[in-house]
């Protein structure tokens, strides 16, 4: 057996989860699934629950849902949790369904953002929802962390509300709302939650599930690291050394310097005007400065620099620079962000300087004013899970099945009581947690933080063997081994000293930090462990690949590319161009013809034929139209044609939603005056004509596009892209075109949709009124790579629209 071994070198200063003394209760036992009614709760001997977790999820107990976590964790801790899944949210009364929670309530609007989950990046409400049975849309309200908390506490108005998930992390301060485009309070503020738990919340959770056993009042629960609540006073007895960032310098462009050695004539006349002065006063001047060289100058005139110590920090009671841990940042109020984006992006980059929680300090913001005034507290983030707590909380024993409840009457979760979110990974291994890539655009830091935390690699070969023995229908497949990053398992700074104090937002950006580690030997014996196991036919990599981090260890690559790719391997590049690169915090392209150039050469030494899949995103801040047109043209020399397009979605918190709030690099200082205004001012997209423009260049063979990108074209002066030449972008002709398109997405094969074709097989535009002849199940062209974007290969015996969804 390999004994946990923790990579990171973090300080480990908290109690252990495993450490506290189980609440009374721990005798009702484990219960298959946590109660979701009265009758289940009858069934276990329960008269009540300690706590009652509200979701906007359906209830999954598998350790892939938050809320299936948090509450098997309570349970481990001995306490009696059940589950309100997915409640209507028009009354209180389906909040009252298993009665008043002795302790509290928890709420989280469910693993995804509530708005990002029902809203598309155009703001069209979605039809579907991956975390409902049957894939329906609809079953949760808007800002649902919000709404259930109000509910709450209509039900029982006395009970303590403590809010998780990741919709209060990403809106624990005064935040950017795409949906309306302004900016709202806190969610502390307009939820009237009494604490929020952002993060991974199960050593907080914990903590404050015994405090409150204690009956300790929530409202004295103000020293739980990872937690925010709202502070009328400065009332815990604590004194805290106060920073003002209420405010950024302000002041306007910098005159040049007078040179001292010029006259006042002549300065006069270098600034363009007369001197008035006589020569007299002249000689005078001159005269005082022959007597000042006497009286202390230097033989060149010049005085030396004097430097002075500051009076306010001399003395021997007063401290240079306070302790961290008693120091509390003051940001810029809600009032003063609301109605100033500059400030809105200077307290967005002081809030991601203060993550690392080796040296983050509290932060406090103040909403409202005058007598309602309150200070919404952030305390520092929560230390990281060590590799035996991971083990500890991925131990525990999950059902990995939906509720019966969703059920059909043969007791299969199928067709109408299918949950998509669930049978994406219901035979996937998460092995670690956090990511210190720290892409603009993602939330994973925001909310899981940059420290890695893995597992052990005995607990993760052992839920291997649980997913082969327990889950029916297993067919021998893993679909993943990852987590928020595929290739991050075990990976770390290689000081302790510098883990705990450094603040940079990403350790790969612009290029690898030179402590950190990149040895992917454990990830490597872990994959060959586990495909060697009995009944374990495949082991996929479903997780995002971080490239960059992979061709540093060319046994990684050989390893994944020759053992653990099912044809196809997703990877982000995100963009071709230095601009926008550079705004996310991703690599340049090089990066990715390295790591392609490996992939294709240990493909063919093992002889398959495997496909990367890139993505891309469309409209990030600080993408120019010339960005786009130059990844057009790439996209089109490497033989993609991109069906599955992102679009910049600005999600709360996000750097790159800063950016594009204020149109200000948040990753530099933030100035009212720019010095250098290539280098600070970000080129927003917005408006939805720029949009589809963007949306059009990644999908340049559409015909449906070729309109809009001619004229775009004409527009920058590069019509020379216009014609019917392979150096060509797009044809000069038009064919007839209906406006609609069908993603390959649904049908995963050329064969779900109708294209017409030349001799060689391969898709060729027609004009407009001549005779096509179509065909649904075509002949690739020899030599013609095809992806997920190209259209995958049509499969023997596949008609047209029957194909499967691939996994």
């Amino acid at each position: 057996m390999n004994a946990p071994v923790d990579v990171s070198f973090f300080p480990r200063n908290a109690k252990l989860l495993s450490s506290y003394r189980p609440y009374w209760a721990k005798r009702f036992g484990i219960a298959p699934f946590l109660p979701t009614s009265r009758a289940e709760m009858e069934q276990l001997g329960w008269d009540s629950c300690d706590i009652i977790i509200v979701t906007g999820d359906a209830y999954v107990d598998h350790p892939s849902f938050g809320m299936s976590v948090i509450g098997r964790v309570l349970e481990a801790q001995g306490f009696r949790v059940g589950i309100i899944a997915q409640p209507d949210w028009q009354s209180a009364e389906p909040f009252k369904t298993l009665g008043k929670p002795n302790l509290f309530w928890g709420v989280t609007a469910g693993n995804m953002d509530s708005m990002i989950n029902r809203y598309t990046a155009d703001r069209k409400i979605r039809s579907d929802d991956a975390y409902t049975p049957g894939d329906v849309g609809g079953k949760r309200p808007d800002r649902a962390a919000i709404v259930y908390c109000q509910r709450c506490r209509e039900a029982y108005k006395d009970v303590p509300i403590v809010l998780g998930g990741i919709e209060g992390s990403l809106r624990r301060i005064a935040h950017y709302d795409y949906w309306s485009d302004t900016v709202r309070r806190s969610v502390v503020v307009d939820s009237k939650c009494d604490l929020l738990l952002y993060g991974n919340a199960e050593r907080a959770l914990v903590e404050v599930a015994h405090r409150l056993a204690k009956r300790e009042p929530v409202a004295d629960i103000t020293d739980v690291r990872g937690t925010a609540f709202v502070r009328r006073l400065q009332d815990d007895g604590k004194t805290w050394w106060e920073l003002d960032s209420t405010d950024i310098d302000t002041p306007g462009p910098v005159e040049p310097h007078i040179n001292p050695y010029m006259t006042v004539s002549e300065q006069a006349e270098a600034a363009g005007s007369n001197c008035t002065r006589d020569e007299q006063g002249n000689s005078a001047a001159t005269a005082d400065s022959t007597t000042s060289n006497a009286t202390g100058l230097s033989a060149d005139g010049t005085a030396p620099i004097q430097f002075h110590l500051n009076p306010n920090l001399q003395g021997k009671n007063k401290r240079a620079l306070p302790p961290r841990d008693e120091t509390v940042i003051r940001l810029p109020s809600f009032e003063q962000v609301k109605a100033d984006p500059i400030l809105y992006a200077h307290a967005n980059r002081v809030l991601h300087l203060e993550t690392n929680p080796g040296n983050a300090r509290a932060l406090v913001q103040r909403h409202g004013s005058g007598a309602t005034a309150r200070d919404v507290w952030l305390n520092p983030p929560p230390i990281p899970l060590t590799t035996a707590e991971m083990d500890y909380v991925f131990g525990l024993p999950y059902a990995r099945n939906p509720h019966p409840r969703y059920a059909d009457k043969s007791g299969s979760h199928e067709g109408e009581t299918k949950i998509p979110a669930w049978e994406m990974i219901r035979t996937s291994v998460n092995i670690m947690r956090g990511c210190f890539g720290g892409c603009t655009f993602c939330s994973i830091t925001e909310h899981e933080g940059r420290i890695i935390q893995s597992r052990s690699e005995d607990s993760i070969i052992g839920e291997v063997e649980d997913i082969r023995d327990k889950v029916k229908g297993f067919t021998g497949v893993i679909s993943d081994l990852g987590g928020p990053t595929a290739n991050m398992y075990r990976l770390g700074c290689k000081s302790p000293e510098v883990e705990a104090a450094c603040r940079k937002p990403s350790c790969v950006f612009p290029g690898i930090c030179p402590n950190l580690h990149t040895n992917h030997d454990p990830l490597i014996k872990i994959y060959r462990r586990a495909r060697q196991l009995k009944g374990i036919k495949k082991i996929l990599i479903g997780s995002g690949l971080r490239y960059d981090l992979a061709v540093e260890s060319p046994e990684y690559v050989k390893e994944l590319v020759q053992h653990h790719v099912g044809g196809y391997l997703k990877i982000a590049p995100e963009h071709t161009e230095a601009g926008p690169l550079g705004k996310m915090m991703k690599p340049g392209i090089g990066s990715y013809d390295r790591f392609k150039q490996m992939f294709e050469q240990y493909s063919a030494e093992a002889g398959k034929k495997q496909y990367l899949i890139p993505y891309f995103i469309a409209a990030h801040p600080g993408t120019s139209d010339e960005d786009m047109m130059n990844l057009a043209i790439w996209l089109k020399k490497n033989g993609f044609r991109a069906d599955q397009v992102q679009t910049f979605y600005p999600s709360p918190m996000a750097t790159a939603t800063a950016m594009y709030h204020s149109g200000r690099n948040p990753l530099t200082r933030v100035r009212r005056w720019m010095r250098d205004k290539e280098e600070e001012q970000v080129d927003i997209v917005r408006g939805e004509k720029r949009r589809r423009l963007h949306k059009a260049f990644l999908r340049y063979h559409d015909p449906n596009n070729w309109p809009l990108l001619r004229q775009a074209l004409k527009d920058m002066g590069r019509s020379d892209l216009i014609g019917n030449g392979k150096q060509h972008l797009i044809p000069t002709y038009q064919p007839l075109t209906d406006g609609s398109y069908k993603s390959a997405r649904r049908s995963n094969s050329t064969t779900g949709e109708t294209k017409t074709f030349s001799r060689a097989g391969a898709p060729t535009a027609t004009r407009a009124g001549a005779k096509t002849a179509t065909r649904s199940t075509a002949t690739p062209a020899r030599g013609k790579l095809l992806t997920q974007h190209t259209g995958l290969p049509p499969r023997p015996g596949v008609t047209s629209g029957k194909s499967k969804r691939r996994p």
